[in-house]
């Protein structure tokens, strides 16, 4: 399967665009749209979630991510493979989290050229089709060619900071459960977040902070928003409080 995840937006031709691509060069594979919202040109919060949820596909996936605010620029345009699962897309952090937690990970610089190119849309022309040929059974050997993989060395393991805003306004936070003391509360916005087993089980209007189904810190109010409520954005500060 192909899976895309960007920060095209919900709205626009983008993602449509790209699909057309799959379509066209890989009849007949799924494709799955994990996230089209992800923190827009945010490379770094970006890396958080996708470590998070690219390990619920299964080995042989091939993941499309496109968070690319340098396209044109002299960044490298890469295929990576973590644990089975390839990934194409820019080589600026987005992967870093994948890679560092894999115990197995190789890199490659991408050397197959489309017959056209655009300057903005690498997307579209160049990370589509190569996606395509990953999963059509192409070996990422053909496509490119191996390169050293360079670490985002000052980014920690998990990240304190809110790196996505779902739909309801729940802030999702780069840090995993497991890291964080159960019983342990969090300042955000501000305010003293306690812990709660899933944001249900506080009062209707409570703010809590919950370990979520994909293993990173939450934090929700049981039917409200909590971005609203604390006044969250992406790269707001999250820590433990006294």
């Amino acid at each position: 399967m192909i899976v895309l995840f960007t920060d095209f937006g919900l709205r626009g031709p983008y993602t449509g665009q790209m699909q057309a691509v799959l379509q066209r060069d890989a009849p007949g594979i799924p494709v799955v749209s994990l996230f089209a919202d992800a923190p827009a040109s945010k490379s770094k919060a970006c890396a958080y979630l996708l470590g998070a949820y690219a390990t619920w596909f299964p080995p042989g996936a091939v993941l499309l991510c496109v968070v690319d605010p340098g396209v044109g620029s002299e960044r490298r345009a890469v295929i990576a493979e973590a644990d089975g699962r390839f990934y194409v897309g820019p080589d600026n952090g987005l992967f870093e989290l994948v890679l560092r937690r894999a115990a197995r990970r190789r890199l490659w610089e991408i050397a197959w050229t489309p017959s056209a190119l655009s300057a903005s849309f690498h997307g579209r022309d160049l990370f589509a089709p190569v996606a395509a040929r990953l999963a059509r059974g192409d070996p990422a050997e053909r496509l490119g060619r191996p390169v050293d993989i360079v670490r985002c060395s000052d980014w920690p393991d998990d990240l304190a900071e809110i790196v996505y805003i779902d739909h309801y306004g729940n802030a999702l936070t780069g840090l995993r459960g497991d890291v964080v003391n159960p019983t342990a509360k969090l300042r955000a916005g501000g305010r003293v977040v306690a812990p709660a087993r899933t944001f249900s089980a506080a009062p209707v209007g409570k703010i809590c902070w919950y370990v979520n189904s994909n293993g990173l810190i939450e934090i929700a109010v049981n039917r409200g928003r909590a971005d609203t409520m604390l006044k969250l954005k992406i790269g707001s500060p999250v820590t433990i409080a006294d």
